[in-house]
């Protein structure tokens, strides 16, 4: 055994001490650099990347091999050398294209040469999407992006820019980080990628998930699909015809092959559609390589420009493979210029790799566990494109500056420079701004703090015809405790100006990390109790600012409330597969408040406040009573998929919806309560990406009460509706509804929450709708109790306005009532998607 070893230490010595190096640099006829030039050992996809600087260098055992240099647009270069222990610099100059139109046969219609070939290229498009059943290769990734401007102030702040980490000009690097990983692949969709070594400049896990642009697609994903939800339609898809024009540049010469250069050319503005040239090899009909361009005109969202590179190189007599794909990306947003490039070299492709069958599992992205440990001399060695100046330097600074960080974090010195830097809290801060302060202190292992916040007093100013004008304090502290655990208290003091009542309430809550059956998850307890007053519905689908506008201005009082004392404890479990498990019980002793005021700022004689009771539930009486109330609920998303960092799993989504289910039992003669009912729900919502179609979300719901004996006004399932023109609870309400009208405590209701986001679709046919990019929204919401009590609404709308504001025009029918018709405004569109309220799970 000791023998065999030490033969194989021999041998990798032997091996190791005859490699060689061979460097160099990449230029055209005028010594001008071209950026990210492929090169590669022939016969093999073994290879490297030129930098932005055209710099390459290969290390390769000794032997004799014949290097290939290519770049778009230019003759490719071959090169005999001899590697050996000397390192040997072999510069390449490569000369350009000269590009010559094949003798055609012209149709009598004038039709391009190059339709022939790209029609050519669709009938083959499946067959080489499909080609590999299944492979292995190694996938170098870099990505580094820049500020070339920074603004001096942001909505009114002044910006830091020694905290961007860019120079007074507003210009630096940041954000760099490069990785090694190794891709699996099996037909028809399985993806497994392993991280073998990442880092990124000042300390971080970098980008190390490959940006896979498969052309031979349909529908394209550039990068993220938040650059344009609808994705982009491929070149050669089945139906490019319809999207796209064509024009052959001319044709050369690669390697013995014919390609064809093929422009590509959007038929109309506003559809997700590339630009630029795709090269097409003749009588094959594959991609050689591309070079296509996105624009803001063709949905492109986010950034101004996403350029994309490919060249294809062969790993066999039979299958061609992306051998180096480049992302050139540019925006300039609120005064921010950016540019950044990521770049993608693949080697070592294994077509025959033999994975096990169940190598595939739910884990799509796995980091190593020593994949951050690896030394600087370890990516000397495999990095493929040599680091730039400027990435050189943005390596060692902020390496070094988060290593001094590091070992400062244990310093005294740090500790009181943290404390000194607190801001002074100015008045403006209690009245308007909020106040946040920062208790720091010492560990064995670092510096932590501890953190008190304070709302601003006038944001918490409010008005019912309850309490009138109320004023309210909600401070709170975060407690930074030791094993990754917090501690929060928030107490809330409420006082109603009117009713003169003082309502006193708070909460403590403990947080922390564990792990059951070693599996990572979050724990949180809450205590709660006080004095509070609360809406009948505990969804509180009228929110505060929008019923004191109504109040104040239109005399309508649409929040009915009251009031309770009340005790809690909750408990919520988040797993590693993002499933929730919550339990609670409530105690409240409740009791019926008055309207106290009837102050408005436009008099109106001809309305009057209504009662405080709502008025659509008024044969239903609310004494006062006592309610001890059991409450479980369970969401999870099967199929759910993940990346395994080397201590825990994050999910990652799903290709499943979610279901949840909760219950909630009254339970009677225990501390006087009077509630006695069981209540149940069942929910299940998703949303499905229909790609050139639009976007379909749905929220579907069943209930009812398995047991009604007694029944108090906020235990009723109530119905969010919506009489005010603003609206956040899409999905998860009525717009056009009342309140309580269709409260119910029936054994069975049903629900239904659904609309469709075009994404662009249909409105990129409207010329303004089009430039404004305006894009259009559709669905309805319905419930059913009996033939008595069921609502059905539809609606349609604009979003995307200004990318954050949507506006639906609505009818609502009931079969005992008139059609309403009504409009509604919210969030919508690319910003507003992100702060709409979620469906109650």
């Amino acid at each position: 055994m000791l023998r065999s070893l030490l033969v194989v230490i021999c041998c990798l010595s032997c091996y190791f001490s005859q490699a060689g190096v061979i460097r160099g640099k990449i230029t055209n006829e005028r010594q001008e650099p071209l950026p990210f030039a492929t090169i590669f050992i022939k016969g093999t996809t073994a290879g490297t990347t030129s930098n932005a600087a055209g710099q390459y260098h290969l290390e390769l055992p000794a032997g004799s091999y014949t290097i290939v240099c290519q770049y778009m647009g230019y003759n490719r270069a071959e090169k005999q050398v001899t590697v050996t222990d000397a390192e040997q610099v072999i510069d390449m100059i490569l000369s350009p294209q000269s590009m010559q139109i094949k003798e055609v046969v012209i149709k009598s219609d004038g039709e391009d040469p190059a339709y022939a070939i790209i029609r050519n290229a669709i009938k083959k498009r499946s067959f080489y999407r499909h080609q590999v059943n299944e492979y292995t290769c190694n996938d170098y990734i870099k990505g580094m992006f820049k500020l070339r401007n920074v603004p001096d102030r942001f909505f009114g702040k002044k910006i830091d820019k020694n905290d961007l980490g860019v120079d007074s000009a507003g210009q630096g690097v940041i954000f760099l980080s490069e990785s090694l990983t190794k891709i699996a692949f099996r037909e028809p969709g399985d993806l497994k990628v392993e991280v073998l070594s990442s880092r990124q400049s000042g300390g971080g896990l970098g980008f190390s998930f490959p940006a896979f642009i498969e052309l031979y697609d349909n529908n394209v994903t550039a990068v993220f699909s938040q650059f344009s939800k609808r994705g982009y339609v491929s070149p050669i898809a089945e139906n490019a015809l319809s999207f796209y024009k064509y024009r052959l540049e001319g044709v050369f010469q690669d390697d013995g092959k014919t390609v064809n250069k093929i422009a590509v050319i959007p038929k109309r503005k506003f559809e997700p559609l590339f630009s630029g040239y795709i090269f097409i090899t003749d009588d094959d009909w594959r991609i050689h390589s591309a070079d296509l361009l996105l624009t803001k005109d063709y949905e492109l969202e986010l950034m101004d420009t996403l350029r994309i590179r490919q060249i294809h190189v062969p790993v066999n007599n039979e299958v061609w493979r992306t051998k180096d794909q480049v992302i050139y990306i540019a925006a300039k947003q609120f005064g921010f210029d950016m540019a950044g490039t990521s770049v993608n070299v693949y080697s070592n492709y294994n077509l025959k790799p033999e994975l096990p069958k169940k190598y595939f599992d739910n884990t799509i992205l796995r980091y190593d566990t020593a994949f951050d440990k690896k030394i600087l001399s370890y990516w000397d060695s495999i990095r493929p494109v040599p680091l730039e100046k400027e990435e050189l330097k943005d390596f060692h600074v902020k390496d070094s500056t988060a290593m001094a960080n590091r070992d400062s974090l244990k310093s005294s010195r740090h500790l009181d420079t943290l404390r000194k830097k607190q801001p002074r809290v100015k008045m403006t801060d209690f009245l308007w701004s909020g106040v946040r302060h920062q208790y720091y202190f010492q560990r064995d292992t670092g510096i932590y703090s501890h953190q008190l916040e304070i709302k601003g007093l006038l944001q918490q100013l409010e008005y019912n015809t309850v309490e009138g004008l109320v004023l309210s304090v909600e401070p709170s502290i975060n407690f930074n405790l030791p094993g990754k655990q917090q501690l929060r208290i928030s107490p809330f003091i409420r006082y109603g100006f009117s009713n003169t009542h003082l309502n006193v309430y708070g909460d403590i809550s403990w947080l922390r990390e564990s792990r059951l059956a070693n599996h990572y998850g979050r724990d949180a307890w809450t205590l709660s109790g006080g004095k509070r007053i609360s809406q009948f519905n505990h969804e509180d689908p009228i929110s505060p600012v929008a019923n004191a506008f109504y109040t104040l201005f239109l005399k309508e009082n649409y929040m009915k409330l009251y009031e309770n004392r009340y005790a809690a404890l909750s408990y919520k479990r988040r797993f590693e597969s993002d499933a929730v498990l919550s339990l609670g019980v409530t105690y409240e002793d409740r009791f019926p408040v008055e309207n106290t005021t009837d102050f408005v700022i436009f008099k109106n004689a001809h309305k009057q406040f209504l009662p405080n009771h709502p008025y659509e539930l008024a044969d239903i009486p609310f004494n006062r009573n006592q309610a001890l109330i059991l409450d479980l609920g369970f969401s999870f998303q099967p199929g759910q998929h993940y990346i395994a960092l080397p201590d825990r799993k994050i999910p990652v989504g799903s290709k499943y919806p979610t279901f949840s289910v909760g219950y909630s039992k009254g339970i009677p003669d225990i501390g006087g309560s009077d509630a006695n009912f069981d209540k149940w729900k069942f929910h299940i919502n998703d949303n499905m990406n229909l790609r050139l179609f639009g976007q379909f979300f749905y929220n579907l719901g069943i209930g009812g009460f398995l047991n009604s004996k007694h029944v108090d006004l906020p235990d009723y399932q109530h119905f969010n509706g919506n009489q005010t023109f603003y609206n956040m609870k899409y999905l998860n309400s009525f717009q056009l509804a009342p309140y309580y009208k269709y409260s119910t405590v029936a054994p069975f209701y049903a629900t239904a929450n659904v609309e469709h986001h075009f994404n662009g679709l249909l409105t990129n046919k409207v010329p303004l709708l089009k430039q404004l990019k305006w894009t259009l929204v559709a669905g309805s919401n319905a419930f059913y109790v009996n033939r008595d009590n069921n609502y059905v609404e539809v609606f349609a709308g604009l979003e995307n306005i200004f990318k954050l504001i949507r506006v639906d025009v609505i009818a609502g029918y009931q079969s005992k009532d008139n059609t309403r018709i009504g409009v509604r405004v919210g969030f919508g569109g690319l910003f507003g998607g992100m702060i709409r309220s979620r469906p109650a799970q």
